[in-house]
């Protein structure tokens, strides 16, 4: 999408414990690659992705925010939170300990994220499930557990692979798609919610907006 100019810029977080995935899911979202050993993150780390949204006529910027999992960091990475309009909330389907937190990044996100907040609940490592896999792991936390739970609280749910690369792209469209109603209804203040801003003439050409993922400091 080089050169094209997009007509919303929606800012997401990506949260939950460590070592779910949260790092390799942007990655494979912005450079469509596998990071198969992450370095842990400190603070946060930052990427960019044009994706389009044909039914709407869209080219949304995604400027996505990966928070570290790691208690001392948290009221580093809570600040990120303000301000978003979508979230990615990570779990590894191998691990119940992690679904379980799901709940404390939840409240979290809730407390300091716009109210208004598109949040998706996600699964992911289902590729470990699969028969034949290398590192095989035993499946603890069943779909329709998730499902269910992804529903009482009002979320979107996908469970996904960074590594095959399976849903990571339709997550944060399904999740682009919701904020993009919200607009439309009037939910988000058009251009006025921090985490939603409209294209502008000046910087909105696209050839340098796309696929880049970068370290931050943690008290960038």
């Amino acid at each position: 999408m080089s050169g094209v100019t997009w007509h919303y810029v929606l800012k997401f977080i990506i949260t939950g414990d460590a070592a779910v995935g949260k790092s390799s899911l942007l990655v494979r979202l912005t450079d469509q690659r596998f990071l198969s050993n992450p370095d842990p993150t400190l603070g946060v780390e930052f990427g960019s992705k044009l994706i389009e949204i044909p039914e709407e006529g869209k080219i949304i910027k995604l400027q996505c925010w990966d928070t570290a999992g790691t208690e001392s960091f948290r009221s580093i990475t809570r600040s990120y939170y303000r301000g978003a309009a979508g979230c990615l909330l990570v779990y590894d389907v191998t691990n119940r300990a992690s679904f379980l937190d799901a709940r404390s990044w939840l409240a979290d996100v809730r407390a300091h994220a716009d109210p208004h907040l598109t949040c998706i609940l996600v699964g992911n490592k289902v590729d470990l499930c699969d028969e034949g896999a290398a590192n095989h792991k035993r499946r603890e936390v069943p779909t329709a557990e998730a499902e269910w739970w992804a529903k009482e609280e009002g979320l979107l749910f996908v469970e996904a692979s960074a590594k095959s690369g399976r849903n990571v792209d339709w997550a944060f469209e399904e999740a682009a798609r919701d904020i993009l109603d919200k607009i439309k209804r009037g939910v988000f203040d058009d251009n006025r919610s921090p985490g939603v801003k409209l294209s502008n003439s000046s910087d909105g050409n696209a050839g340098t907006g796309e696929g880049s993922t970068r370290k931050q400091g943690c008290c960038s």
